[in-house]
């Protein structure tokens, strides 16, 4: 069992900004188009984290032309570049499902978190 846990301690980022539920973060991921590569920024609420280890991930969601978009990313993947916080949301679960049923602005309505 030892070595499985040190071949995922090397796969482990130690870069990662430390984010939550309900933060509206910025994913910058690698994308390959033919022979180049470029990055993307995707920018949205995070709806939900599961996994531990190498196999955390978490789902962000926005609205693209009026429509809810969600996208699952690993966070120690290789293709996940930076992730960062644009704003910290104040939320009482751990799953916000309930944003899918909203539309227009009320989607984004998350009281902002005062850190101390």
């Amino acid at each position: 069992m030892d070595i499985i846990r040190s071949i995922e301690k090397e796969q482990l980022k130690g870069n990662v900004d430390k984010f939550v539920t309900g933060d509206t973060v910025r994913v910058h991921v690698k994308i390959k188009e033919g022979t180049r590569e470029r990055v993307q920024v995707y920018e949205g609420i995070v709806i939900k984290k599961q996994g531990g280890s190498v196999a955390e991930t978490f789902t962000v969601r926005k609205i693209s032309y009026g429509v809810g978009v969600e996208r699952t990313f690993p966070l120690h993947s290789p293709k996940v570049e930076q992730v960062e916080v644009v704003k910290k949301g104040r939320v009482r679960r751990a799953r916000l499902f309930y944003l899918r049923d909203r539309i227009g602005k009320a989607a984004f309505k998350i009281k902002e978190r005062k850190d101390k």
